[in-house]
């Protein structure tokens, strides 16, 4: 909260922080002009009254004005929206220290695409969280004989955990682990919505391991060819791989012997084979493990190891 805070408007920021304290765990700040503020944890979610409490029903709670939602977006945009026009193509912008800011309102379109979102109606503020530890217990099942990290893909639906999932495994795979005999190996992260490491001006404000590089919002596909090319890693890891070039580029790496850490929206490695751009990828064996993600107990729940040959 003590991230986010200062990036809403002044008149949010103090009934925002009081109902905060009651809803342990937050997970999302939703801003949506003419409705009060919603808040959203794993164990639940309710609205902020004008007195700082938090109430279950909306009816309860303190509607916000558009010129609030207003203040927050151009706080959240450092007061250039014009700066951020490249990101606002994909609906969001990314706050230092990784917390996402999605934007929903009025679509400005030009040759068929998503120019920018003017006015803005409503805002999404995702918190980013670092758990060191999370994926220590899935790693040995990640390794293949000899002891090397099998490429793998995380599954999971919006908010199943696999980016904070996903940003630990580096940060275990960097560093290495002794205990389970798993030296520390090169990494390379391609962090195209700066989510992974949360850079401030290039720097990672998030543990992602000491044998870490970080290419910070850069496109993908490019982004992993780039790699390759300049930075020798022995792991690649990508979040939210889906569209057809990112299959080209990973494709072209996993020919060079690099290990893939990667994610992607799907609720089962079903739905995940359906995909047009994933399922070539899962058929032709390209990650050798699977990981299937939920809620079910907290995001980052593990459902399933999969082979996804």
């Amino acid at each position: 909260m003590e991230a986010v805070l200062p990036y809403l408007a002044p008149s949010l920021r103090e009934p925002v922080a009081g109902a905060a304290r009651r809803l342990p765990g937050l997970e999302e700040i939703r801003l949506r002009a003419g409705r009060p503020v919603e808040l959203v944890a794993a164990a639940g979610s309710g609205f902020v009254t004008e007195d700082g409490r938090l109430a279950a029903e909306a009816e309860a709670g303190r509607p916000i004005g558009a010129e609030e939602v207003s203040r927050t977006f151009q706080l959240v945009c450092q007061g250039s929206v014009y700066a951020w026009e490249e990101e606002l193509r994909g609906g969001f912008v990314t706050l230092p220290g990784g917390h996402r800011v999605g934007v929903a309102g009025r679509a400005v379109v030009e040759g068929g695409r998503v120019r920018t979102i003017r006015p803005v109606g409503g805002l999404n503020i995702r918190i980013a969280r670092q758990v060191r530890g999370a994926a220590l217990s899935l790693l040995p099942r990640l390794r293949r004989a000899g002891g090397r990290l099998a490429s793998t893909i995380l599954l999971a639906p919006p908010g199943g955990g696999k980016t904070t999932l996903l940003r630990d495994l580096i940060r275990l795979v960097s560093g290495g682990v002794p205990a389970l005999g798993l030296a520390g190996a090169r990494v390379t992260v391609v962090d195209e919505r700066s989510e992974i490491a949360g850079c401030v001006a290039g720097v990672p404000s998030l543990d992602v391991g000491p044998r870490t590089d970080v290419l910070d919002g850069c496109p993908k596909a490019e982004g992993m060819m780039l790699a390759i090319r300049a930075l020798s890693p022995e792991v690649l890891a990508v979040d939210e791989i889906g569209r057809p070039e990112d299959v080209v580029a990973l494709r072209e790496a996993l020919r060079t012997g690099v290990t893939v850490l990667a994610t992607a929206h799907a609720g089962s490695v079903e739905e995940a084979r359906r995909r047009p751009a994933l399922g070539p990828l899962l058929g032709e064996g390209a990650f050798e493990r699977a990981v299937v993600l939920s809620r079910r107990s907290g995001p980052g729940t593990v459902e399933a190891v999969w082979p996804a040959g």
